[in-house]
């Protein structure tokens, strides 16, 4: 694996570190701050929709700026916001600074994948965009577990120090990355705009981002807080939620191997089905053990569905790879903020069988759609990487 490709991971690794610290910590932070559940489940989506939002503002940004400096400018600003989110005195000063955070987090992940998009032949990029989920998996299970411990027997302020700071290190470390050559881009945000809009098979691949951002990332977000209310506490759902990123880890390796021979509808299909039996699942038992074999399953729909989507955004516009990627995260993250807006409700009020039974009745049609199209679909002619 070459040095770029790692320090990449490490780069997906600290974005998501801070994205998952704070769905173990729901309960303990909304216990510490005195205010409903349902208030700190909004600061979690607040996060996730600006996330999602900044998106393509990253896209532009980093065709003006460049791939790595974009990626160092915003961490450094996002290690910053973090640090702010440990000193949040209420409900509303955690959701400003956390949705300050994710607006700036949001530009790491998507320009990892640009990256890649930018320099890796179209043989060898599903395998690299999978071995990517490694950074994923890694921070997934450390924040899980880390987050809920600290929740437990110190505070919940000290996971967004330790992100905070090590947002602030990486965006020193990465001037050692190079800048992948200029390629083809469009010559103007509005050009851009464009070409998307004029692409139906590009909005229909933003329009499953939004869909899977809805089941498998707002179905994670509300796990550990399932398992909490199952009489579960905070580290012990934490450690549950850490399977997940167990999954993801193990699910990349297996995934990389099968891109080989496997056409990407059927990985979609395997993911698609993983995730309606792993949300159906939990709609029956909220149990730790049942948990687990839901984190397994959601870990594997994640790798095996979202790298092939992930992948075919990079391909299906490649004169416009960095828009069509940030709207694809945008679009991701926003589903996933509205899913948790519409749903903290039902949240607070502990139904959790239902919201997991409406995500399970949501992942049939995503994947049975998904995988048709892609099946349909036609790589277009590419002459860069």
């Amino acid at each position: 694996m070459s040095t770029n490709l790692r320090q990449l991971q490490v780069t997906t690794f600290v974005s998501t570190l801070d994205r998952f610290a704070m769905p173990p910590m729901l309960v303990a932070i909304a216990h510490d701050l005195g205010a409903p559940l349902s208030e700190i489940v909004h600061a979690a989506a607040a996060y996730f929709l600006v996330y999602g939002a900044s998106q393509p503002l990253w896209g532009v940004v980093s065709d003006r700026l460049g791939r790595v400096r974009t990626m160092r400018l915003t961490l450094l600003v996002a290690g910053a916001l973090a640090l702010l989110s440990a000193g949040a005195w209420s409900p509303l000063s955690l959701a400003v600074t956390r949705g300050l955070a994710g607006g700036f987090f949001g530009a790491a992940y998507p320009s990892t994948l640009i990256y890649v998009g930018d320099t890796v032949a179209i043989g060898e990029r599903q395998r690299d965009i999978a071995r990517l989920m490694v950074g994923v998996a890694t921070g997934t299970a450390l924040a899980s577990v880390g987050a809920g411990v600290l929740a437990d027997i110190a505070s919940w302020r000290a996971a967004f120090v330790i992100t905070g700071v090590a947002s602030v290190v990486l965006a020193w470390t990465l001037r050692r990355l190079p800048e992948p050559e200029a390629t083809a881009r469009p010559s103007s945000v509005r050009e851009a705009l464009g070409t998307v809009g004029r692409s139906p098979v590009t909005l229909l691949v933003l329009l499953f981002a939004f869909l899977e951002g809805a089941v498998l990332l707002g179905g994670l977000t509300l796990l550990p807080p399932a398992v909490e209310s199952a009489g579960a506490t905070a580290a012990v759902a934490g450690a549950v939620t850490a399977v997940y990123g167990v999954a993801v880890f193990l699910g990349s390796r297996l995934v990389g191997r099968l891109a080989a021979t496997w056409h990407p509808s059927r990985l979609i299909a395997l993911g698609a089905a993983s995730a309606v039996l792993g949300c159906g699942l939990l709609a029956v038992s909220q149990e730790p053990p049942m948990a687990v074999v839901v984190a397994l399953l959601l870990g594997l729909a994640w790798t095996s569905m979202h790298s092939s989507l992930q992948t075919w955004a990079t391909e299906v516009l490649p004169s416009a790879r960095a828009t069509v990627v940030s709207f694809f995260a945008g679009s991701l993250f926003v589903g996933s903020a509205l899913a948790a807006f519409v749903l903290a409700g039902l949240a607070d009020a502990g139904r959790y069988s239902l919201i997991y039974a409406a995500y399970a009745a949501l992942a049939v049609p995503l994947g049975l759609a998904a995988g048709w199209q892609r099946r349909r679909w036609h790589r277009p002619q590419e002459g860069s990487p």
